[in-house]
């Protein structure tokens, strides 16, 4: 079993992870190292493939975590080779089998070719239609196995040509890294939606990563991010850069700093801690309460929570207690399992929590359920009042550029207004963080809704990349319910 339990399926889930090394000596096992450190980015499956001297790919791929899959030392020393490209998956798109596990490997008239991917392509389905027809065969149901065709039947020379040609065809955000037997390659769509970024190892060889603190794990030193649309090509002669896509305005996802990335991370040249701080902070100017302690929802409310107490000058407290041992693959929940919920994850703090006026800070509410059942807890406790604070916009529009979120029907917050949801999840009172106070955190003076600055479409409805495959599908949906000669 490795499914998402019923008591953790009220959150945004993870995206994916990448990873990949040129020249790193022992690269097999940099990546793991680096795998791991991105590990919050997908726990579904991991996977890894390497070069070897004499050109020749080694890959090893499983589900489950990476130290499930990668822990022995016979399979790291089956991965041959000075270069290597690894991926942690969350499934976006395809269901979990082990033949949708990245990186994607194909043999082409130039040699090898292994290809990791970070995001959703919103032309996928579109554009498999028009490969099956040509006579393409895909052996996977994730939408990343477009890039291989698209290579496959390129009329362009090289490998670069031929990758540039297929990323101008395809719509989406992505973050990629590619290996063949002449160059480690890093890319990322127009917009610089999902994030990569460039080390350089100590012994000259040189790292890609979707986070900095995949470097950190390696001893890798951090050069810069990869720019938005850009290409960087990687081999002996060093790092070649390559625009194919002119210049766009960057929109780089912004729930990176509310959620997904790791705290010691540096997204953009900005640190992943102190901006969740900041939000905290603003969060609590915009919608202070009285209150006695303010409580982070463990373990992503921890820093907004902090940045608010400091600022409201209110004591910041372990109220709620997680327990780290309860991972995706606990037991197979039976009713009473199911009834305990959320407590098998949390436990409250009573002596931090009872007779006292809480604050409950969290990063963000997509169905509910959760802080629903964190705010009976705390009451449980004989806490006197729950007010909870959250530190990012409500979430009224699903996401479809590499970010799991339900459906717009399920998300609360396109249902309900501040005042229903409060009543709902059983808090006296309940507030967002404003779209321009998430902006300002950010050190902007606000959204301009002319030039936003960042993705920001799960909370506006804002998308800047069509969605070619979900109006296609409206379309045909439409076509279905017209009387014939209509």
């Amino acid at each position: 079993m490795n499914a998402t339990l019923p008591w953790d399926d009220d959150k945004p889930h993870e995206e994916c992870g990448v990873f990949g090394v040129w020249n790193g000596g022992d690269a097999a096992a940099l990546t793991a190292l680096g795998l791991h450190a991105l590990q919050h980015r997908g726990q579904e499956a991991a996977g890894i493939v390497s070069l070897d001297e004499g050109g020749r790919f080694h890959a090893h791929k499983g589900l489950g975590l990476v130290g499930d899959n990668f822990g022995e030392a016979k399979v790291i020393a089956s991965l041959r080779g000075s270069a290597a490209v690894g991926h942690n998956r969350y499934a976006t798109t395809g269901e979990t089998a082990l033949r949708n596990v990245q990186p994607l490997y194909a043999d082409f008239e130039f040699g090898g070719f292994a290809v990791a991917h970070n995001g959703n392509l919103t032309n996928a389905h579109a554009l498999k239609r028009a490969l099956v027809r040509r006579g393409c065969l895909f052996q996977s149901t994730t939408d990343s196995e477009v890039f291989i065709h698209l290579i496959a039947i390129s009329l362009y020379s090289t490998v670069l040509d031929r990758l540039i040609d297929a990323l101008k065809q395809v719509q989406g955000a992505y973050s990629l890294v590619a290996l063949h037997d002449g160059a480690l390659i890093g890319a990322r769509d127009p917009l610089g939606v999902r994030p990569l970024v460039l080390g350089r190892l100590a012994n000259g060889g040189y790292v890609l990563a979707s986070e900095t603190c995949a470097l950190d794990i390696v001893g890798a030193e951090f050069v810069r991010d990869i720019e938005a649309g850009e290409i960087v090509v990687i081999n002996d002669e060093g790092v070649r850069s390559v625009k194919p896509f002119g210049r766009h305005a960057g929109r780089f996802c912004i729930f990176e700093y509310i959620y997904f990335a790791r705290p010691d991370s540096v997204m953009e040249g900005t640190p992943v801690y102190e901006t969740r701080k900041r939000i905290g902070a603003e969060l609590a100017r915009e919608s202070g309460v009285p209150a006695d302690v303010v409580v982070p929802v463990p373990d992503s409310g921890v820093p907004a929570a902090m940045g608010y107490a400091a600022e409201a000058g209110i004591p910041f407290e372990l109220g709620i207690i997680r327990n780290h041992y309860v991972g995706r693959t606990f037991i197979e929940p039976t009713d009473q399992i199911r009834h305990l919920g959320v407590k098998l994850k949390h436990s409250a703090n009573r002596p931090m929590l009872e007779g006292r006026r809480v604050v409950l800070v969290d990063d963000s509410i997509v169905r509910g359920t959760t802080s629903r059942k964190i705010v009976e807890m705390v009451r449980h406790a004989g806490a006197k009042e729950v007010h909870m604070r959250i530190s990012s916009p409500p979430t009224t529009h699903s996401c479809y550029y590499g970010i799991d979120t339900p459906e717009r029907a399920e998300l609360m917050a396109a249902k309900h207004d501040v005042a229903e949801m409060a009543r709902i999840i059983g808090a006296d009172s309940l507030a967002f963080i404003s779209l321009d106070g998430l902006y300002r955190a950010l050190g902007q003076p606000g959204r301009d809704a002319a030039k936003p600055g960042f993705c920001d479409a799960c909370f506006t409805g804002d998308y800047a990349i069509p969605l070619t495959d979900w109006q296609d599908n409206a379309d045909r949906q439409l076509s279905l319910l017209q009387p014939a000669g209509q």
